[in-house]
């Protein structure tokens, strides 16, 4: 049991808008075990979103229990969950999320401070990440002198500096070309195959998400399907991704 780095019992949330009562997760369990590629799918309104929300403590669930790298943080009040955040979860978003009057080292050092990560030594350790995800060079530009995959690339070595027990990806290739795509899935499966990082990622592109060790296919709040991934060659073809369902 200490290898599950994330367990979840019988989660189920409930969204009051006015008199009218929105389920979008209904008695769902799942572990994910430390090291796991993981990638979540389904069509929209699935309960996708939700899930990572729940998963990354931004919301709570109405009933059932939540594990983190073996702590409880089912019933947790908000100021112990926000160090859950910040030292358990890294986020990657769709839309990057950096702060643009911050070079892209940094934005990797802010994530440190915040974190109490590496105090004296962040701005090496900064170069580091950068570095780990092809950056090299790139640490004094601002975001808007940086690519979208480059981006992403800050986006990537800013959750990696926290050191945390999960990474979150929401869709972190839904604003990328092809190429770019391409890239950042491989990244991040090298990261999870050579450093052991834990990912749990949000996708529609079935190419993508076969690029991951197992795949959970979500419909109307549950899990439907989980499978193992075949890992077949990355993005080969630059055909419009399938929906998943």
């Amino acid at each position: 049991m200490n290898d599950l780095v994330l367990k979840i019992e019988n989660l189920t949330k409930i969204y009051k808008l006015g008199k009218r009562e929105v389920q979008p997760l209904t008695n769902l369990s799942l572990e994910v075990e430390k090291s796991e590629f993981t990638a979540i799918m389904g069509p929209s309104g699935s309960g996708k979103t939700t899930l990572l929300n729940v998963i990354g403590c931004i919301d709570k669930a109405s009933s059932g229990k939540i594990q983190i790298d073996n702590i409880d943080v089912t019933r947790l009040p908000e100021s112990k969950l926000y160090k859950i955040r910040r030292d358990k979860i890294g986020f990657i978003f769709q839309n990057f999320n950096l702060i643009p009057y911050l070079n892209a080292r940094e934005n990797v050092e802010l994530a440190m401070e915040l974190a109490g990560k590496f105090q004296g030594q962040r701005g090496e350790r900064a170069k580091e990440f950068l570095a780990t995800v092809g950056l090299s060079g790139r640490e004094q530009h601002s975001p808007q002198r940086l690519s979208q995959g480059e981006q992403q690339r800050v986006a990537i070595a800013r959750a990696l500096s926290k050191d945390p027990a999960i990474i979150l990806a929401d869709e972190p290739t839904g604003n990328l070309d092809v190429t770019n795509k391409k890239e950042i899935v491989k990244l991040l499966a090298d990261l999870n195959q050579k450093q052991g990082t834990t990912i749990i990622m949000v996708t529609h592109d079935e190419q993508v998400a076969a690029q991951t060790q197992r795949m959970l296919y979500l419909n109307d709040g549950k899990i439907i399907k989980d499978k193992q991934s075949q890992k077949d060659a990355i993005l080969d073809s630059p055909s419009k991704s399938k929906e998943a369902y």
